[in-house]
């Protein structure tokens, strides 16, 4: 049975006490009992392995049995994510952070059916943070990735300029992401267009930003899935999978 991962703040000590909505969950939803095994992380690295002692009625107690730090990768992987229509951006969210996506940017793109307007910006955000935590534990990943504020296109030209590599999934590209020719350190930004796809004058300004628009394969990828399909070729070349 695979050790499930719960996110706490408090990891020091050889005694802790899970409690909350991440406590709650464990107890009365999880139903772990004493003697199972459970995994603590901040989400930034530090994990507490641990065993349960005893289970209250929204909490645990448990004893610390060893611990470890997982270490940033050389090459952080960004995906720069145009709004997807409905619920397809936290599909895509969702398996971008299960495939091991360092930094999601959510990018307000000309061809967007969806736009984040006024209250919206925040409520949206926190679905795919909400969404992105949440898979985070389920994938046992224990450095979880930032999903950033909304991005304008001009941000995202700024991200790719100061990028050790820009990408840009362009159907019309000549050459292939499996082929490009990777960086030993540094982000890479990879570029993914909203269902329209990224407009002409959109690739000229990344193109301007030292982007290099590659070509993901011989089939158009829906927008929710491009991004992992990007994230496992790329996770793949830098020896992270």
């Amino acid at each position: 049975m695979t050790v499930p991962v719960f996110l706490s703040r408090e990891l020091d000590g050889t005694e802790l006490t899970l409690d909350g909505p991440e406590g709650r969950h464990a107890a009365s939803v999880r139903r772990l009992r004493a003697g199972e095994r459970v995994d603590l992380t901040d989400g930034a690295g530090s994990v507490a392995e641990c065993v349960v002692r005893e289970v209250l009625k929204d909490a645990l107690r448990l004893d610390v049995i060893g611990r470890h730090t997982v270490e940033p990768p050389g090459r952080r992987l960004v995906v720069v994510q145009g709004l997807p229509k409905g619920d397809r951006g936290e599909l895509a969210v969702e398996m971008m952070t299960e495939a091991g996506v360092d930094v999601i940017v959510p990018w307000s793109a000309a061809r967007s059916v969806t736009q984040w307007k006024g209250d919206k910006v925040a409520k949206a955000l926190g679905r795919w943070r909400s969404t992105a935590r949440e898979a985070g534990k389920q994938a046992r990943r224990f450095r979880l990735p930032e999903v950033a504020d909304l991005a304008s296109t001009s941000q995202v030209e700024r991200l790719l300029s100061e990028a050790a590599l820009g990408l840009v999934l362009h159907e019309e590209a000549a050459e292939p992401l499996s082929g490009v020719e990777l960086p030993e350190g540094g982000d890479i930004v990879v570029v993914v267009g909203p269902e329209g796809g990224v407009s002409a004058d959109e690739l000229d300004r990344f193109r301007a930003a030292r982007a290099v628009p590659v070509l993901l394969g011989p089939t158009v990828l829906r927008t929710s899935t491009a991004g992992v399909a990007a994230a496992a070729v790329l996770m793949t070349r830098t020896g992270r999978w």
